[in-house]
């Protein structure tokens, strides 16, 4: 079967103009091309996003000694850049749509690198706040736009595949450039971290304008965008979100009370098991784009549910130190391959062309498990259920997930029964006119 009358994949891809067996003058086909090199530098990009959002946990004590304020002040620039990526997400995302991706993720990139420069120059705890701010602004519509545009240089079926491959740069931050940056914080300055961060900024700002290439999309209408929203569709995969990836939160936020009070690891090792989970998300970043191009929706339902299982067992088995481990990093790897497969499918469910409101709304989403997430296994350890309680709360909330994504699965097949069909849509925004032939 063969889709007439459809774009092929943007994004400098080269074009066979000979087919083995077939005519001379038969349309010419797609390479399999290597992927682009822009994909690079949106993982850059997203590395560091990842390292600015994290690695102020590991340098309140620094942050705070250099401006004589309490660390407890500094920990609300924690919220504060929370609060700049629920806002900034669908704000920015809203303006970059009269702008075609390339030039709406350089110019993110830009006040990403502004925030970071004035993050590292503050010189007081107001003008530290403002710039933390600024800087989270970027966040949500970067990772929002760039699914997008990453999508739309690679063939259909590699969607997954180009949308983890950036995702890989966030996990990375968490192997690489938080320990790396609290190393320098507490050697050297909490200042120079930051001032790293925007280099990283700038080489992604020269690597976008030398690698992104402007078919990687183009202007949208905001009305359209804002439909999507009407969507019964979008809204289960945005509750896939909310839902299923809470469970991952309601455990992760107490890890290291339930490894040392439960596993009776010792405090110097919490770190070490820590790059460990954080290997495990990157190797489960990378793996689930390619299954998620293969099963869609059935791979995420599985995959949660096979998450309520690894954090049963880790429930059980939380007092054996080695087990306790190796299911924590299970559970890692898992809950990050999914994370790739559901943004490419919200950007799907939207049926439109561009997409990047409901990619940005995604992001916004995961805050929305990470509060709900935390807040439900504080509040079981609130009631004094011990720390095995957030553990089940997650298993609980990882099938409640799981029941979520069967929803939108079956929406999706009902909707796109023809798979080529659900391949037209991904890439033209709407169900255009398919010929079969031999």
């Amino acid at each position: 079967m063969r889709v007439a009358g459809t774009p092929g994949p943007p994004g400098g891809l080269g074009w066979r103009r000979a087919r083995a067996g077939a005519p001379p003058d038969s349309p010419p086909l797609p390479e399999e091309p290597a992927l682009p090199r822009a994909l690079l530098a949106l993982a850059i990009g997203a590395f560091g996003i990842g390292t600015t959002e994290f690695v102020v946990l590991g340098m309140l004590p620094d942050i705070a000694e250099g401006l004589g304020v309490s660390v407890s002040a500094v920990g609300l620039l924690i919220s504060a850049y929370a609060l700049g990526v629920v806002v900034g997400a669908p704000l920015l995302t809203a303006v970059g749509v009269r702008f075609t991706p390339r030039q709406t993720l350089v110019a993110l990139m830009v006040l990403f690198t502004v925030g970071n420069a004035l993050s590292a120059v503050a010189p007081d705890y107001t003008t530290l706040a403002v710039a933390r701010v600024l800087t989270a602004l970027a966040h949500g519509s970067f990772f929002g736009v760039g699914a997008v545009a990453a999508r739309r240089m690679v063939p259909r079926e590699k969607a997954g595949r180009a949308i983890s491959l950036m995702i890989s740069g966030l996990t990375l931050a968490n192997v690489i450039g938080v320990p790396l940056g609290t190393f320098v914080a507490q050697t050297t300055s909490w200042r120079y971290v930051l001032a790293g961060v925007a280099v990283i900024g700038l080489v992604t700002i020269a690597a976008l304008l030398a690698w992104m290439p402007d078919a990687a999309g183009e202007p949208t209408d905001l009305r359209a965008e804002l439909a999507a929203f009407r969507r019964r569709q979008v809204w289960l995969v945005l509750g896939v979100t909310m839902v299923g990836f809470s469970a991952m939160f309601a455990v992760y936020s107490y890890v290291n009370p339930i490894l040392t009070e439960l596993g009776g690891i010792p405090e110097a090792w919490v770190t070490p098991v820590l790059a460990l989970f954080g290997v495990g998300t990157t190797v489960g970043t990378l793996v689930g784009g390619p299954l998620g191009d293969r099963f869609g929706f059935a791979f995420v339902a599985t995959g949660l549910v096979a998450i309520a299982g690894v954090l049963a067992a880790f429930a059980v088995l939380a007092r054996t130190p080695a087990a306790a481990v190796a299911l924590l990093v299970l559970f890692g790897t898992i809950a990050f391959a999914l994370g790739p497969v559901v943004q490419d499918r919200v950007i799907v469910a939207a049926r439109v062309r561009g997409g990047t409101l409901v990619s940005a709304a995604n992001q916004g989403a995961f805050n929305v498990a990470n509060a709900l997430g935390a807040a439900l296994g504080a509040a079981t350890l609130s009631a004094g259920l011990g720390y095995t309680a957030p553990i089940w709360v997650g298993a609980l909330l990882a099938l409640a997930g799981a029941g979520v994504a069967l929803a939108a699965l079956h929406g999706e097949r009902r909707e796109l029964p023809d798979p080529v069909e659900q391949d037209v849509v991904a890439w033209t925004g709407a169900v255009a006119p398919l010929a079969a032939t031999a």
